[in-house]
């Protein structure tokens, strides 16, 4: 067993018999990285997500796998639903440098804890679209052992680049109708004219933009907001991203059609498609 056999989050005690030599988040961790100087390797995550459970099967169970981390990097386990400000932090910084970001959170950081790459689930190879993990930690560790100094400097930037964007709000007057047409303006061009939602596969329910939609369209009497409104939610309803068994909506659908859902139900994702 490693460290985290000594924790009480479910998540975390998953992870007990990795042959990775994860730390709880704590002093201890971030004193080895900057004694051994060594990148920190961030996985945040929770009990019941499943592409959590995935790479905890692929990677973090694998020997290669942890061999690496173990000589390389300084491994931290996170809970989110422990740790919610720890993951609030990182997970507006992947959003902020990759425009997305979901669970496991995957995050490369300084060893005083400044991010300088995320991402979220890596397989142990490189297969289709994904980076494998494999791959990726060859990468990074040649880099920080090759050119730390930039490492460094792009950690700094990023940090800065994210706090005087991400988490500030303009001080000037905001031309609200202005902010609200160009919302409407991009919602209509993600917009799937065939099968309602916004964007491709995966696709999400996005319960916020269906309220705003809604509210829009009969403010500025905009119908075509409205029927967009309408028609993700009719096509939402019909396909198998809602359970015509046992009721409630799926987290998302993997195609564009709403038809294959990913088998996880939220409570919050329903109680604001309830609403909606």
């Amino acid at each position: 067993m490693n460290r985290l056999a000594q924790e009480k989050s479910p998540y975390l005690l998953q992870h007990k018999n990795n042959p990775v030599d994860w730390y709880p988040w704590g002093k201890e961790a971030f004193k080895k990285a900057k004694e051994e100087d060594k990148p920190i390797f961030l996985s945040i995550g929770y009990s019941t997500c499943r592409w959590c459970h995935n790479m905890n099967r692929e990677s973090f169970q694998d020997e290669e796998v942890a061999e690496i981390l173990n000589k390389y990097f300084v491994p931290i386990k996170v809970d989110r639903e422990e740790r919610p400000d720890i993951d609030d932090i990182y997970m507006a910084f992947s959003q902020a440098l990759t425009g997305s970001g979901g669970w496991p959170l995957t995050v490369f950081a300084t060893p005083d804890g400044k991010p300088f790459y995320t991402g979220t689930y890596f397989p142990k190879e490189s297969r289709y679209r994904y980076t494998g993990l494999i791959e990726l930690l060859g990468k990074i560790k040649d880099l920080w052992k090759r050119d730390k100094e930039r490492v460094l400097e792009e950690s700094e930037y990023i940090v800065n680049a994210v706090k005087n964007s991400f988490f500030s709000y303009s001080k000037g007057k905001v031309q609200e109708k202005d902010v609200l047409e160009k919302t409407v303006k991009d919602l209509k061009s993600s917009f799937d004219e065939k099968y309602g939602g916004f964007g491709t596969r995966p696709k999400f329910p996005m319960p916020q933009n269906i309220f705003f939609l809604l509210e829009y369209g009969e403010k500025e009497g905009d119908n075509e907001a409205i029927q967009m409104a309408r028609k993700t939610l009719d096509n939402m309803y019909k396909g198998g991203i809602f359970d015509h068994i046992g009721f409630g909506f799926c987290r998302y659908s993997v195609d564009e059609k709403w038809l294959a859902p990913h088998f996880e139900k939220m409570i919050y994702d329903n109680a604001l498609l309830g609403m909606a």
